[in-house]
């Protein structure tokens, strides 16, 4: 494995070489949170094994370590950035398709009560960080994972858990992959065979709260 060894404790972002033609990005907000957790995961490792981790034992740590469930998560998630990055890329005056629906409210829309909650939900990335505890709050989450999906395209159940793993940080696609069908916001064939995006009409609230998502990364 070759690593850059430097980490910036100002949000650089270190590339983690994870084969021979593949790098992905490690972002970390803290160094020292960063030493801290790589320190006892390797402590824990030789404690228990005594002897050094593998290839990607230690992969799995350095992602935990900035935060991410393991190596896997954190290649959904740089899969997800560079997907997003090219369709900018290829039509960079069409609104970013994770947030399509931003671009039908050209002036600020009020938030309600709900959509404010339903924000707190999300990190500055978009991921959605916990599952809300109220129904209320969980329905207008779900419009923002929605987003995630192209229209016009067949999804197989695999396709649809890693999206929904690239942008959820809490360990949970199942829940929100059911809701989104029991919305009627996905729908999906009776063997789980594909799934497809439901056009949907958003309400005032649904597209405030999308547009103030969106906002954060502009």
């Amino acid at each position: 494995m070759s690593t850059p060894t430097t980490v910036s404790h100002t949000s650089e972002r270190a590339p983690v070489r994870t084969s021979t033609h593949e790098l992905l990005p490690l972002h970390c907000e803290d160094l020292s949170a960063f030493a801290k957790s790589l320190r006892a995961q390797l402590s824990t490792h030789l404690a228990d094994a005594a002897t050094v981790p593998g290839h990607v034992q230690l992969l799995n740590m350095l992602a935990r370590a900035a935060g991410h469930r393991n190596v896997q998560a954190l290649k959904a998630q740089a899969a997800a950035a560079r997907t997003e990055a090219r369709r900018q890329a290829l039509a960079p005056e069409a609104v970013p398709p994770a947030l399509p629906l931003a671009a039908e409210a050209p002036t600020s829309l009020p938030l309600s009560p709900t959509a404010t909650k339903a924000l707190t939900q999300f990190d500055d990335w978009g991921r959605l960080t916990r599952w809300p505890h109220k129904f209320s709050v969980q329905r207008l989450a779900m419009w923002a994972l929605w987003t995630r999906f192209d229209s016009g395209r067949q999804y197989t159940e695999r396709e649809v858990n890693e999206i929904l793993k690239a942008w959820t940080s809490y360990g949970d696609h199942v829940t929100p992959r059911r809701e989104l069908v029991e919305m009627g916001l996905l729908a999906r064939k009776d063997d789980c065979s594909a799934y497809w995006k439901q056009p949907q009409r958003a309400s005032d609230e649904v597209r405030a709260m999308l547009q103030a998502l969106r906002s954060r990364r502009n």
